[in-house]
C-alpha cells in the first residue's frame, strides 16, 4: 500500500513538472523511483519511460486542442523519428551499463542542464 501511495505522489509531482517544464517527468521519477521505492537505476529509468507514455499522450491531446494549438506537428514528426530510433539503440546500451554508471550520467546531465538554465538570459 505504501508503494502505491508513493507511486501516485511521484506521478502527481512528475505530471506537474512534465506539464509545466516539458521534461517528461523523468527528472522527478528516476530519483524517486530509485531512492524512495528502491528500484535499481535501470528499473527506475525503464519504469519512468513507461510512465511517460500516458503522460505525454494526455498532455499532447490537451495542448493540440488548445486555441491556438500549441503542438507543431512538423517538428513532432521529425524529432520523434530521430528520438525513437536513438531510444531503441540507447535502451540496449543502457542495459549493458552498470547502475552506478547510469546514476553518474544522470547526475551530470541534471547538473549541466540545471546550470545552463540558471545562467541563460531571458528569452522573448
Amino acid at each position: 500500500m505504501k508503494t502505491l501511495i508513493l507511486s501516485v505522489l511521484v506521478g502527481v509531482v512528475s505530471g506537474l513538472v512534465a506539464a509545466l517544464c516539458g521534461v517528461g517527468g523523468g527528472v522527478i521519477m528516476v530519483p524517486f523511483f530509485h531512492g524512495l521505492l528502491g528500484l535499481s537505476q535501470k528499473q527506475a529509468v525503464a519504469t519512468s519511460l513507461a510512465v511517460i507514455i500516458p503522460t505525454a499522450i494526455v498532455a499532447t491531446v490537451k495542448n493540440a486542442t488548445s486555441a491556438p494549438p500549441l503542438v507543431v506537428w512538423q517538428i513532432v514528426l521529425a524529432a520523434s523519428a530521430g528520438a525513437a530510433i536513438t531510444a531503441w539503440v540507447a535502451s540496449g546500451w543502457m542495459q549493458s551499463l552498470s547502475n552506478e554508471t547510469l546514476r553518474r550520467i544522470f547526475a551530470v546531465l541534471l547538473i549541466v542542464v540545471g546550470t545552463k538554465l540558471l545562467l541563460s538570459g531571458p528569452r522573448g
